[in-house]
């Protein structure tokens, strides 16, 4: 191993991309009726790779729609924001209705929480916590399975044969014995006026030809050639452009502000203040922002958050000299460590993140008398129709949620309060609804004026005895909740947020005496769930230091790990995949070396290996990840892949270079050039593994972000010896 030396990272010497397929999706036309919404007027405009059907629907269930021309429209409750949920739950629909791949298509749904909620969260729609598969996975097999009896049903009613002998394949329904078959279509009508089966008969999962197997992204083509509808892409007829003068420090008010210039700005049309700050309006996104950098604004602070970074950092840092919320308490671990041959200890600190989307937040609100409509990318529709009802006075079926497209959302864009969705709205009614307001916030200002994956800090100990096993493990973090002030704040049982110890409190690693504690800071910087939430922390902080405590007792980590995870098949299985995969234990290129993290989360369990290269200098490349994951039955492998690909990307990125940091309460970074991401000639090799499983699907957008940094960071240590426990790994000057 080396000793002290600084660590640089430089863009991997790979530079090898994986290519995406981009294939042709035609679009929807022609009539037909819908075995599913009940209100189609309230139904999106915009629908990519779609036309809306013009035919009467028909209620029989709330996610099919058969067109007279045979092209089948699944109903989509979840928010599309790159994970590819229009194409996985499509895939399961078509499945089960034995369609043809080619006749499918997608709309998004409205927002209507009694038919759409999401069935983990309880009577909210949303998207989030990596269960869009996870909690449509049986509703929609039944939706579609029940549609493919009735199918039947009315071509045996047709025929005058039993149903019995009738098949389903690609999208036509066939007699053998007469010769008949017919297109969805043709036996659509009929189809309606049958009773749906209470408990439709599944397909045996051996029979699946399109789960598990690859099928073309649905909106692939509509991506490609720019036609797909992103909040930042629509137009509206008379539309006005608006951004918000937001304070510069969390808390802060508007004093007073003088509009005089600003409203001398050409295509400046009104200048109003709201709850949070000033919005300045406009007929053109440009004249809007010429008109803010016009305004002189005062700020109200007295209420304001006025810490900085470092002051937090010790708040933080003290009340790791105190007990904490109990998360997990069992056996005697102060008997353990005062039996135990040797006790290690160390502690971590994780700085501010910011989800840093591609697409900024946004909306449209078009505001009426009796009706409200809403354009945006709503990850939370319910919330954000909540939200809008309570400042327009409307009542909910006179609030329209169009849900478009997202650039990204990380979990920036389900907010509780609905932020960019209610200032939108405010503003649309602070002009009495003359114009529809297109709200942009500009990439400043989603960097410094957004919502926060939070600030936290930990501190992990373990006994062990003379051979080295683990017989004791405390792990005590201050941060703050993800959840308090949010619809889900009834989650908070005795003060503990669950979210923010996930990871630690269910350690996976056998141990006979354990005790997690967790202090809930009060801080005035707005925290918000952040691709895969109290994980993404807890993860590091648990794998890097069991991957200390290994090398402790002087043992081989991975092997180490594998003892320790007798008890968890699944967890084993994965880190086994990966460390074969990876070549553990193979001798490497003279400066390369090999990290090992292994992590669950939203019940999909991910190991990753990391590869890297360290010169005499410090230097270091990220050459390879492998990486294999357990998400149960994967519907679309190659978006598993892309999926872990990304965790990968998003994971990486965090821990080399991202942070926000604060001074006197004022988020200093504005961009990404201080902001600075992971670039395309950074990314590593990326393998991956997906285990086969006949376990129900469970989620892939974060599970694979966890694992991904302790793998690195023990790569690094195998390489120098340096233990790096603080993020980003750009801010460790000097250690070892």
């Amino acid at each position: 191993m080396m000793g002290p030396i600084e660590l640089r990272y430089l863009p991997s010497r790979t530079t090898e991309m994986n290519r995406r397929r981009f294939l042709q999706v035609t679009s929807l036309a022609g009539a037909g009726f819908l075995i599913g919404c009940s209100d189609t007027k309230d139904s999106p405009t915009a629908m990519i790779d779609t036309k809306p059907a013009t035919a009467v629907d028909t209620d029989l269930n709330v996610f099919v729609r058969i067109q007279a021309d045979d092209l089948v429209t699944v109903v989509i409750k979840h928010l599309d924001k790159g994970q590819g949920v229009t194409t996985g739950l499509t895939t399961i629909v078509a499945e089960e209705l034995d369609a043809d791949w080619a006749q499918m298509r997608w709309e998004f749904a409205p927002a209507n929480a009694e038919l759409y909620n999401n069935l983990l969260w309880g009577p909210v729609q949303g998207t989030g916590g990596s269960s869009s598969i996870a909690n449509s996975w049986m509703q929609l097999r039944n939706a579609a399975a029940g549609a493919r009896y009735m199918l039947v049903q009315a071509a045996a009613q047709n025929w005058q044969v039993p149903a019995a002998q009738i098949t389903v394949d690609k999208g036509r329904v066939r007699h053998a014995d007469t010769g008949r078959e017919a297109g969805f279509g043709e036996l659509a009508a009929a189809a309606a006026s049958i009773p749906p089966p209470q408990a439709p008969t599944l397909k045996d999962p051996a029979d699946f030809r399109l789960i598990g197997h690859h099928v073309p992204r649905i909106d692939s083509n509509s991506k490609t050639d720019g036609s797909a509808q992103f909040t930042i892409d629509v137009q509206r007829p008379n539309m006005l452009n608006a951004v918000v003068a937001h304070p510069p420090r969390f808390g802060g008010k508007v004093a007073s502000f003088d509009d005089t210039a600003a409203r001398a700005v050409a295509g400046v049309t009104d200048v109003v203040e709201i709850s949070r700050g000033v919005a300045v309006v406009a007929n053109s996104y440009w004249s809007a922002l010429k008109g803010r950098k016009a305004l002189l604004v005062e700020w109200d602070d007295s209420q304001a958050e006025m810490r900085g970074t470092d002051d937090l950092r010790k708040v933080y840092q003290d009340l790791m000299q105190e007990p904490g919320k109990e998360a997990a308490n069992r056996g005697d671990v102060a008997g353990a460590r005062q039996a135990a041959a040797q006790v290690i200890e160390a502690e971590f600190y994780f700085p501010f993140l910011a989800h840093a989307t591609m697409e900024p937040m946004n909306c449209i609100v078009e505001l009426a008398e009796d009706r409200c409509d809403i354009w945006t990318g709503s990850q939370a529709q319910t919330l954000d129709q909540g939200a809008v009802m309570q400042i327009t006075g409307l009542t909910q079926d006179q609030v329209h949620i169009h849900t478009l497209f997202a650039g990204g959302s990380f979990g920036r864009r389900a907010v509780p309060d609905s932020d960019y969705v209610a200032e939108a709205t405010m503003i649309a009614k602070a002009i009495e609804g003359r114009a529809p307001i297109k709200m942009q916030w500009s990439r400043e200002d989603d960097m410094q004026g957004g919502r926060y994956r939070p600030m936290s800090y930990h501190s992990l100990s373990a006994a062990l005895d003379e051979k080295g096993e683990l017989t004791a493990w405390t792990h005590r973090l201050a941060v703050q909740s993800f959840i308090k002030s949010t619809v889900f704040e009834g989650l908070i049982k005795d003060g503990l947020d669950s979210t923010a110890t996930e990871g630690a409190a269910n350690l996976p690693y056998t141990v006979p005496n354990l005790q997690v504690e967790a202090h809930m800071p009060e801080v005035g910087v707005p925290a918000l769930w952040w691709r895969s939430v109290g994980h993404s922390q807890n993860g590091y902080a648990t794998e890097v230091f069991i991957d200390e405590v290994a090398h402790a007792a002087g043992r081989d980590p991975y092997e180490y790990r594998r003892q320790l995870l007798s008890a968890h098949p699944r967890h084993l299985a994965v880190l086994d995949k990966a460390a074969q995969a990876a070549g553990w234990g193979e001798s490497l290129e003279p400066g390369q070396s090999r990290g090992i993290a292994v992590h669950e989360s939203y019940n999909s369990y991910v190991a990753q290996v990391v590869e890297v290269s360290v010169t005499e200098a410090g230097e270091f490349t990220v050459d390879r990840v492998v990486c294999a994951v357990d998400c149960g039955i994967a519907i679309n492998p190659d978006i598993v892949k892309a999926q872990m690909q990304g965790g990968i990307a998003y994971g990486l990125s965090a821990a080399l270079r991202e942070a926000v940091t604060l001074v006197e309460g004022e988020v200093q970074e504005t961009n990404f050039h201080q902001y600075r991401s992971l670039r395309f000639n950074e990314m590593p090799q990326v393998k991956v593994h997906i285990m086969a499983s006949n376990e129900p699907p469970s989620g892939v957008g974060e599970p694979g972000v966890p694992p991904i940094a302790p793998a690195l960071s023990n790569a690094l240590f195998a390489a120098t010896g340096i233990r790096i426990r603080e993020l980003p790994i750009g801010d460790q000057l000097r250690s070892g």
